[in-house]
C-alpha cells in the first residue's frame, strides 16, 4: 500500500511547440491548479528539477519526433525521478510505430503494415498506398501514392532511409475519404469520448508539405464495432490501462474498423468534444499523483 500525500505538486510537460498551440494546456493547468500545485515545464529545460514533482503528465512534448533519442533519454531520467504519465516504459515502446506489430500479433485488427529498415528494399503495393517513417506525429513526412507513383515513392523512402530513419508502407484505406477516421478517447481504461476527422493525406502532396493534421473536427458516437477494436487494443498492453489514451481507427476494405495508431504519449485529446473528459482526466492525475506506488 503506498503512501499518501496530501499536497501532490504537478508538471504539466510540453514544448516550445506547445506552449504556442496546445489549447488544452490552460485548462488542465487551471483545473489542476484549484486541486494541486501545477507548473507548466518543457520537457527539454535543463533548469527543471523533475525530483519535485509527485507527478509529471506529458502532454505536449510535440517537438520530439526530431529528437527522439534526447527525447527518449530524458523519458529514462523522468521516470527515475518522479511518477511520469504514461509510464516510461509505455513512452519508449508507443514512440516507434513498429509497436503494430506487437498489437498485430496479440490479436488486434491494425492496418497492415510493412516495415523496411534503412538497407532494405521494398515491395510497394499495387494500389494506392501510403509511406511515412516510423517516429512521427501529425502525418510529418507522410504521402499517399496511387499505382503509377512507384518512382516518387521510392525517392521519399530513399530520403528517409539516409536520414538513418526506418520507413513504414501501408495499403491506403480508401473509406477514410468518405468516412473519416474516427479517434477515441480513454482515460483509465474507461471510454470517455469520440471525434471524427477527415481524411489528412490527399494524392499528389509531396511528404515534405504542410497539412492538417486534423481536419473537419467534429463530434462522434463510434459504433459497437470500433468500441470492441478499442477495448482490444488497450487489453494488449501490459499492466494497468494507460491514464490516458486515443485510438485511432479507420474502416478497413469490408468496412470492419481497424487500428491505425494507439496514441499513448502525446495526444491531443480533444477536450472540447466532452468537458466530462477533463474532469475526469484531472481527477485522474490528482488520484495518481496522491498516491505513491
Amino acid at each position: 500500500m503506498g503512501a499518501v500525500r496530501t499536497e501532490p505538486v504537478i508538471a504539466l510537460v510540453t514544448s516550445d511547440f506547445g506552449l504556442t498551440v496546445d489549447t488544452e494546456l490552460s485548462a488542465l493547468a487551471e483545473q489542476i491548479g484549484e486541486r494541486a500545485r501545477v507548473s507548466t515545464v518543457r520537457w527539454d529545460d535543463p533548469a527543471v528539477d523533475w525530483a519535485a514533482f509527485d507527478l509529471a503528465l506529458i502532454r505536449s512534448t510535440w517537438d520530439y519526433t526530431g529528437r527522439v533519442a534526447e527525447f527518449l533519454d530524458w523519458v529514462d531520467r523522468a521516470a527515475g525521478a518522479t511518477r511520469l504519465v504514461n509510464p516510461g516504459p509505455l513512452v519508449r515502446w508507443n514512440a516507434v510505430k513498429t509497436y503494430l506489430a506487437d498489437l498485430g500479433e496479440r490479436g488486434v485488427p491494425v492496418v497492415p503494415t510493412a516495415f523496411v529498415a534503412p538497407g532494405q528494399q521494398p515491395a510497394l503495393p499495387a494500389g494506392d498506398f501510403v509511406v511515412k517513417p516510423v517516429v512521427g506525429a501529425g502525418a510529418l513526412h507522410a504521402a499517399r501514392y496511387g499505382p503509377q507513383e512507384h518512382e516518387r515513392a521510392a525517392a521519399q523512402i530513399g530520403c528517409l532511409h539516409a536520414d538513418g530513419a526506418t520507413v513504414m508502407i501501408q495499403p491506403y484505406q480508401a473509406a477514410v475519404d468518405t468516412a473519416g477516421e474516427a479517434a477515441l478517447v480513454f482515460v483509465g481504461g474507461r471510454f470517455r469520448h469520440a471525434v471524427r476527422k477527415g481524411a489528412v493525406l490527399a494524392p499528389g502532396v509531396a511528404y515534405d508539405s504542410d497539412r492538417d493534421a486534423h481536419p473537419d473536427l467534429r463530434r462522434y458516437t463510434p459504433t459497437e464495432r470500433e468500441l470492441a477494436v478499442a477495448g482490444t487494443a488497450l487489453a494488449a498492453l501490459d499492466g494497468a490501462p494507460p491514464l490516458y489514451a486515443r485510438v485511432d481507427l479507420v474502416p478497413g476494405p469490408d468496412g470492419a474498423p481497424l487500428l491505425m495508431e494507439l496514441e499513448l504519449i502525446e495526444p491531443d485529446l480533444f477536450l472540447w468534444a466532452d468537458p466530462a473528459t477533463l474532469d475526469a482526466l484531472v481527477t485522474a492525475v490528482i488520484d495518481a499523483a496522491l498516491t505513491t506506488p
